[in-house]
């Protein structure tokens, strides 16, 4: 692949306020061209991409086209920077009037060099906000579409789409469905702006010729009008991929313009990258529908602030997974304290959801088009839901490590959207991890507080994800929690359900349908605050689970949890896969003899307390 950095512009308006600009501030620069002006990190802008693409691993050359006006400067620039002088190239033009114009710039250099490849072609003059992306990412996303590629970034709330080229792009196959250059207000509602670091097919260069033919001014020669022509017109496949981060081209700019982005960039580097990142996901219990999520059904599940999972993420030289210092032993007083802690713990601490998540996140950016920055970063995770009882705990690590990668890469809502990151989280630990899950844990996680979710079949295939409602919280009644302080593995718990579903055995087909039935039920309740209501749903869905699970399978510990607690009045049922019990006591002097009941036989009891986002800090950062 060849690279070809376009300089060739020229700047009357910024280089004439440089000239005359009064305060003496800026007498230094005069007469500098717009690319070897000062950028973010005390480097000249062209520095920054000449370290970028001087990589012989990725390019076999690295041309530079500017205009004789300006020539001298850049080829004092070349010999001081290692750049090839004879790969510098002159256009001949010495005024605005006399350009050729981008496109043909680019042409210029194809010809004079009989270049055969194909091209990555990039503004020398672009100002980026973050001098970190890889761009042999950008690299192999090009090589894994068929067709030409453009990088975009979202534009910032203080940008107009109005003076950028402005790209559409499908969601889902990556294909940008229309280019316009400059937009009027209104045509379009896309914040996704094109910048000039395009890549083009080799047995598409001959696009070129065919464009200029077309244009008699130098000014229709912009890669904007290119662009337009090419997908709007040509209809030609076109792909895009966003970087996470902010460009400005300096272009036409005055010196206000350029002084004031060159400040905006650069103190977003000097914001304290060493600052941690730290969120929290919280367990979840579910109320009504479980274990239908993860066959077609509709459960309701609420998010709990009594235990929760929490990651921090920090910048550093290399890439850390830091273990933790329970959950995850590599040091024990004697075989017997290893024996007890494998026998009790297993295996399987929370460091590989670190390693998965990481490892899926970087999958998922580079299929969707997302390029990152080279950044490193220490993570740790700290964790105080009980394991293997059954509270979502392994999905509350994946979860808080997600939305740390998410904050460290600028990944936003619109490129990670709630319902697709319940799916992502899914995946980490299905795909990854061979962990047995449904999308429950997720969603509740993902969306925080008391969530209704409807997995109907017809739903999930029509756009691969449920539908998901958040509900009120306001005047829940009191949700109790009691877990085994010596739980089995909670993988267990589904036993052969799933094949006798595939199999449509109509007991089990029949009891996932009167589980969706219960939860529209227990959300009328829940709407209407009918307590009564809710309180003997669950306990209808508890024994509809044990009908079709059957005692041995839900085991003994499950059963007595549940036998004590009707002892005392209480609704009762699984909050998830096994190990715990969630219910629902309205008789106050009750809740306090059966407390005192589940501790006397050695189980761990609380009254949960819900945890709802609305009345949070957003985002669950801490």
């Amino acid at each position: 692949m060849i690279c070809i950095l376009l300089v060739a512009g020229h700047d009357t308006v910024l280089e004439t306020q440089i000239k005359n600009d009064d305060t003496g501030l800026y007498s230094h620069l005069t007469g500098v061209p717009k690319a070897l002006l000062p950028g973010t990190g005390g480097k000249k802008i062209l520095d920054f991409w000449w370290e970028t693409v001087n990589t012989r691993q990725l390019f076999t050359e690295v041309y530079l086209v500017t205009n004789a006006d300006k020539y001298k400067h850049y080829e004092r620039w070349a010999t001081a920077n290692d750049f090839p002088v004879e790969n510098v190239i002159n256009d001949g033009s010495t005024t605005l009037e006399d350009q050729l114009g981008a496109v043909a710039d680019l042409q210029l250099a194809i010809r004079s060099r009989k270049l055969q490849d194909d091209i990555m072609v990039v503004a020398g003059d672009m100002l980026c906000a973050d001098q970190n992306f890889d761009i042999a990412q950008v690299i192999r996303f090009f090589k894994s579409t068929p067709g030409q590629l453009v990088i975009y970034y979202e534009l910032e709330e203080s940008e107009k789409s109005s003076s950028r080229g402005i790209v559409e792009v499908c969601p889902d196959t990556h294909r940008v469905t229309r280019f316009l250059e400059k937009p009027q207000v209104g045509l379009t509602e896309s914040r996704l702006a094109s910048v000039v670091f395009y890549c083009i097919q080799k047995d598409k260069l001959s696009c070129l010729s065919d464009f200029l033919n077309l244009q008699s001014q130098a000014a229709d020669k912009s890669f904007g009008r290119f662009w337009e022509w090419l997908v709007n017109e040509k209809q030609l496949d076109v792909f895009g991929m966003k970087l996470p981060t902010g460009f400005q081209l300096i272009g036409q700019v005055g010196l206000t313009d350029y002084t004031k982005w060159l400040t905006h960039y650069s103190t977003k580097q000097q914001d304290n990258p060493a600052k941690p990142i730290m969120y929290r996901s919280y367990a979840r219990v579910g109320i009504m529908g479980n274990p239908s999520d993860g066959f077609n059904g509709k459960t309701i599940a609420m998010s709990i602030s009594n235990f929760w999972a929490e990651v921090t993420l920090v910048e550093s030289q290399t890439l850390v997974l830091v273990p933790h210092p329970l959950n995850d032993p590599t040091e024990f007083g004697s075989l017997q304290d290893l024996f007890c802690i494998s026998r009790k713990e297993g295996y399987l601490g929370g460091l590989r959801l670190l390693q998965a998540t990481c490892k899926k996140f970087y999958q998922f950016c580079s299929k969707q088009g997302i390029a990152l920055t080279k950044q490193n970063f220490t993570l740790k995770y700290d964790t105080n839901i009980p394991r293997q009882v059954g509270l979502a705990g392994s999905s509350a690590i994946v979860s808080a490590t997600l939305k740390c990668l998410m904050k460290f890469y600028n990944i936003t809502d619109n490129d990670l959207p709630k319902p697709i990151r319940a799916n992502f989280i899914l995946n980490v630990e299905s795909d990854e991890l061979f962990i047995t899950a449904g999308l429950q844990d997720r969603v509740v996680q993902v969306y925080e507080g008391l969530v209704y979710m409807d997995f109907s079949q017809k739903i999930m295939e029509e756009q691969g994800y449920g539908n998901y409602v958040s509900m009120d919280m306001k005047e829940l009644p009191l949700f109790w929690l009691a877990y085994l302080s010596d739980p089995s593995d909670s993988g267990r718990i589904h036993s052969n359900i799933r094949q006798r579903w595939l199999s449509a055995e109509p007991l089990v087909v029949d009891a996932m349908k009167t589980f969706a039935e219960l939860t529209d039920q227990a959300r009328m309740a829940l709407q209407n605050k009918d307590w009564n209501a809710l309180a003997r749903l669950m306990d209808q869905n508890f024994e509809l689970r044990r009908t079709v699970y059957t005692d041995d399978c839900l085991g003994p510990g499950n059963l007595k949890m549940v036998q004590l607690a009707r002892k005392f009045g209480s609704a009762v049922k699984l909050p998830g896969s096994g190990g715990a019990v969630v219910g629902l006591c309205l008789d106050n002097e009750q809740l306090v003899e059966m407390r005192q009941a589940f501790q006397e036989a050695g189980c761990v009891f609380c009254v949960i307390a819900p945890y709802n986002p609305s009345a949070c800090t957003v985002g669950g950062q801490h």
